[in-house]
């Protein structure tokens, strides 16, 4: 079995956890976990869903009303679990309230600065746009803790819209944006990236599993 199919395996084991809406109300985990972050369009549900293999796991968690919450999922074969996905509340959503932009933003700070057991970031952004002055925002966020050897990975979606030359640029220009951080393309609906991606977050996990 090679790793990305290994890789697959257990992140089709997602099954979910719990959903919060505010970080103080998260339960204390000492087990890896890896969030899922970006845009309120940049496709993250589509992923998340795409590398579990399960059609609707990102979205059948999220109650109507409810899409400011933290969504964690459990990972583990055989009623273990080793590893957690978070799923976290889309920004950039002008339609928000302001006041629940400021709550989220706090939170967002909180979790990304704070939360112990956070093993790496996937940052998902629209191939289409690359990396915004949010998106950019966010990775200032989370400096400290990748300067300190926490991995992230720029995911840049919705890769089959463009052509080979026009993903090629993105590629290029996004790399030099994220420094210290892994860029990959990816299409949900071409699977591009999907077996490699995988590999990479199991490969997260890994060290830190007892």
């Amino acid at each position: 079995m090679t790793a990305g199919a290994d890789a697959a395996g257990w992140l089709h084991t997602a099954r979910f956890l719990t959903s919060a809406p505010d970080l103080h109300v998260l339960p204390k985990l000492d087990i890896p976990e890896i969030a899922f972050t970006g845009r309120s369009n940049s496709g993250k549900s589509t992923c998340v869903n795409m590398l579990t293999q399960q059609r609707q796991l990102a979205y059948a968690s999220k109650r109507p009303g409810r899409t400011q919450h933290i969504n964690l999922f459990a990972l583990g074969k055989g009623g273990q679990t080793d590893g957690i996905l978070a799923d976290l509340p889309g920004y950039g959503y002008a339609a928000v309230p302001q006041q629940d932009k400021l709550r989220w933003q706090r939170n967002m700070v909180g979790y990304l600065c704070s939360r112990a057991n956070l093993a790496g970031v996937v940052l998902l952004c629209d191939s289409r746009r690359g990396i915004t002055a949010l998106d950019a925002e966010l990775l200032e966020i989370l400096r400290p803790r990748v300067e300190r050897g926490m991995p992230f990975l720029v995911l840049l979606t919705k890769a089959d819209k463009l052509s080979r030359s026009a993903q090629q640029k993105v590629l290029s220009i996004t790399r030099l944006q994220a420094a210290g951080g892994e860029v990959r393309l990816f299409s949900a609906l071409r699977r591009q990236g999907v077996e490699e991606v995988s590999a990479l977050l199991r490969g997260w996990a890994q060290p830190l599993l007892k």
